[in-house]
């Protein structure tokens, strides 16, 4: 790292006013962590309110605080905190379940919606190869029972693919691999032209990014359904629950496949026959898990406190930033990201043919980024607890392994479970 990178990294730090948000977070010493859009960093105030929900509620209250700490209404309660970062309104969000199961639930309930305006004969999901796999699994999935057929199309041919046969369009908004976005105005729109229903993936968006779910297309309806993780930019810890959004027009609608008992309009009426609830909360299935909800809750007040389009004009300086210190260190990798920050989410990605190797080598070192196969080397930029003076030594830290070829040492090539 060059004097010069230094000091340029000391004057924004110091003219950063989120700098002092990254105090809220527990970031080891000795780690720059470039891995947020991935798994966020672990909330100071979450395990003091674990604490008070495993000692307090769980402990003490028992399954009185089902009523007494108001769980049951934490799905619903946490939906409507995360709806306004997302350009939802209250009643149309809730959070339950993984993004995995609310694809399914969606999906399934916009095909089945589809048959109910006596479009039966639409059954195909239309999406784009190398989308993340499991929202293509969960259309497989539903092909395999019969009730869809799954359309991929690449990126500048999805428009001519929205014919009369399909039912559904999925996408996500910013890929998780290149950090490249959609339009989500310009899809929608030529989605509904086409008679087509809208479901965006927030994964890689959602909490970094401003989205104006409901107000995408200037002139007309906005998009019809959403899902998105609670772990990456919300903070919400491994395995948070997801959240899933349905466009307010749609909920007298809405039939959704996973009849569980938390969907049932009195789930405490332990009825024998289905009656789903009104509203977003028949989205739900199974028992809310209280734990991961209550982290979870505590990234999401973050967030909201510090502001989504601050955060986003903070991970594009960010971004920017790093493709400076590349080029002042003479690091040469090819961009695979969008070069241009206001079409890119918060990360930036590269094509190296030993990425895997690299990544380790710099993980070796303190730096965590992550490697998305075959040969993805990808830096995520959470603006939240992330410096600039990180910024700079990460890029010092990855020109010296690749001066030095660090990353050809053997262990760096043995492959973990997890990559």
């Amino acid at each position: 790292m060059t004097e010069r990178l230094s000091l340029r990294a000391r004057s924004l730090d110091d003219a950063d006013a989120l700098a002092p948000w990254r105090e809220r977070f527990i970031v080891p010493d000795g780690v720059i962590y470039l891995d947020g859009n991935s798994l966020g960093c672990l909330p100071r105030a979450t395990p003091q309110r674990m604490e008070q929900v495993i000692r307090g509620e769980w402990g003490a209250g028992l399954i009185r605080s089902w009523n007494s700490a108001d769980w049951v209404d934490l799905p619903a309660r946490l939906g409507a905190k995360i709806a306004p970062l997302i350009g939802a309104q209250p009643q149309e969000v809730i959070a339950c379940d993984s993004t995995s199961v609310n694809l399914f639930k969606l999906i399934a309930a916009a095909l089945d919606m589809q048959r109910d305006r006596g479009n039966g004969a639409r059954k195909v999901v239309l999406s784009e190869p190398g989308n993340f796999p499991t929202d293509l699994y969960m259309i497989e999935g539903l092909e395999r029972q019969r009730l869809a057929r799954r359309r991929l199309a690449s990126r500048d041919s999805l428009l001519s693919a929205l014919d009369d046969d399909v039912a559904l369009l999925l996408l996500t908004h910013a890929h998780y691999k290149t950090g490249e976005l959609f339009d989500m105005g310009e899809l929608t729109r030529a989605a509904h032209e086409a008679g087509a229903l809208v479901l965006w993936d927030l994964s890689h968006s959602g909490g970094a990014l401003p989205v104006h779910l409901n107000h995408c297309v200037a002139d007309g309806e906005g998009a019809d359904f959403a899902v998105g993780c609670g772990y990456k930019y919300f903070n919400g810890g491994p395995g948070a629950p997801a959240y899933a959004f349905v466009a307010e027009r749609h909920l007298a609608a809405l039939r959704q496949p996973l009849t569980g008992w938390f969907g049932h309009a009195e789930p405490f009426a332990f009825s024998d026959d289905y009656t789903a609830a009104r509203g977003i909360e028949q989205l739900q299935c199974g028992t809310p898990p209280v734990l991961g909800l209550a982290a979870l809750e505590v990234g999401v007040d973050l967030i909201a406190e510090m502001g989504v389009a601050r955060l986003y004009g903070k991970s594009q300086a960010l971004s920017e930033f790093f493709c400076q210190c590349l080029g002042e260190c003479g690091v040469a990798l090819e961009l695979v990201s969008p070069s241009d920050p206001h079409r890119r989410g918060s990360q930036l990605s590269y094509r190296h043919e030993h990425a895997y190797a690299i990544c380790q080598a710099l993980i070796a070192r303190g730096v965590i980024g992550d490697f998305r196969d075959p040969d993805i080397l990808r830096f995520g930029f959470a603006p939240a607890y992330l410096r600039f003076a990180d910024i700079a030594r990460a890029v010092g830290h990855l020109a010296e392994v690749m001066r030095t070829g660090e990353w050809q040492r053997s262990e760096f090539h043995r492959r973990a479970a997890v990559t």
